[in-house]
């Protein structure tokens, strides 16, 4: 009797464990969001483009907002750049999770350079609407006083623009819901700081 009841609680224990194994690993947080778009999400070559060209234009507007540290400019750039900076750092962190997910390589960006080698010297895709070039960036940050604000907002406006252009495509192409999503909070917010900056320049 004694050695079945053995059996018995030996199984008992055996079946829980491997019951809560398997718990374990379906609540892993990233392996979840993983397998739910392996399963259940579609998309296509434009979300991945879209993702992946993102992440290097909103790279380049953080690079443009650093510049700000130590020039003398108004309180109300100081406040949008502030702004800029908040919306596109997280997005470019969601926008690696995405590529990650979907196995697909992760763009090397001039912010990621500045940080690892000292400088933002490496070559921009200048396909990318909006993107400013190597001299752009260049004589941005020479730039001082009146001058470097003006430049600044004029530049960003550009580059605004661009952002938004690359988002009407991935509205019109992509598939992925959650970067089409995105795309739509882009066009908005970065429309509206169009509007602020023009305000500022006074035009």
């Amino acid at each position: 009797m004694i050695k079945k009841l053995m059996a018995l609680l030996i199984a008992l224990t055996t079946a829980f464990t491997l019951a809560a194994c398997g718990n374990d690993n379906s609540q892993d947080g990233h392996g979840g969001s993983a397998s739910k778009i392996a399963e259940n999400e579609d998309f296509n070559q434009a979300d991945v483009d879209f993702a992946t060209e993102m992440i290097q234009h909103h790279a380049q507007a953080l690079s443009m907002v650093d510049l700000i540290e130590g020039k003398q400019v108004s309180p109300e750039l100081t406040a949008l750049a502030e702004q800029i900076r908040m919306a596109q750092g997280p997005e470019i962190e969601t926008l690696v999770d995405w590529l990650q997910d979907w196995s697909q390589p992760v763009p090397e960006t001039m912010r990621d350079h500045a940080n690892a080698h000292g400088d933002g010297d490496m070559e921009m895709d200048s396909d990318m609407p909006g993107m400013m070039s190597a001299e752009e960036m260049e004589a941005l940050g020479a730039a001082q006083g009146p001058a470097f604000e003006r430049m600044w907002l004029e530049m960003m406006i550009e580059h605004h623009e661009g952002a938004i252009e690359m988002a009407k495509a991935e509205k019109d192409d992509g598939e992925f819901a959650d970067a089409v999503e995105l795309a739509d909070t882009i066009i908005t917010a970065q429309d509206d700081e169009i509007g602020q900056m023009k305000t500022m320049l006074g035009s």
